[in-house]
């Protein structure tokens, strides 16, 4: 029998991929331009200062670029294992820095939907674009494991150094102490 729609691995990918990519542009345009009813550059970059992330408007910058360009990438497919990476590197981020500490479940801001998203950036990372795509339509052939298995490897290095270098938070005082 022959399926009324012939859906593809190809078709599959673009769904994931559009869907996904314009999902992030949000969160990006969020952070850096304060649409959406998101705090643009100053209010995240103050975010992540409480955090006590350094470089704080720097990194804001970074996150933001990386969501919407990385976003962008991964709808066109087009420059694939480098926006499926910078995807990648918002999500080993935020997974690491804010939702680690409370547990898998995302009812409380656990780190079950980053870690979601991660997977998908990391499948279409390894598997590349499909058919659907401006990759491919582009001519652009790219050796998407290599590429993306070694740009996870610096992301990882990379989010050991900035973890290193956070500030830690001070200890919250007990109800009725007092300092000298």
């Amino acid at each position: 029998m022959t399926p009324l729609f012939p859906f593809t691995l190809d078709h599959a990918l673009a769904l994931i991929r559009i869907v996904v990519g314009l999902l992030f542009m949000g969160h990006g345009a969020q952070k850096l331009f304060g649409w959406f009813g998101g705090h643009g550059v100053s209010g995240t970059a103050g975010w992540f200062r409480s955090l006590g992330l350094p470089a704080a408007t720097g990194l804001t910058l970074f996150v933001g670029l990386c969501e919407f360009l990385g976003g962008l990438g991964l709808a066109l497919g087009l420059l694939t294992p480098f926006a499926a990476l910078a995807i990648t590197a918002v999500m080993l981020g935020a997974i690491a820095t804010v939702h680690w500490p409370q547990g898998l479940w995302v009812t409380n801001n656990g780190f079950e939907y980053p870690l979601v998203l991660l997977a998908i950036a990391v499948a279409v990372g390894l598997a590349g674009p499909g058919l659907y795509a401006l990759d491919p339509y582009l001519g652009l052939q790219w050796p998407h494991q290599p590429i993306y298995l070694v740009g996870l490897l610096l992301e990882v290095i990379g989010l050991a150094g900035l973890l290193a270098l956070r500030e830690r938070q001070p200890a919250v005082q007990q109800a009725g102490a007092t300092t000298t």
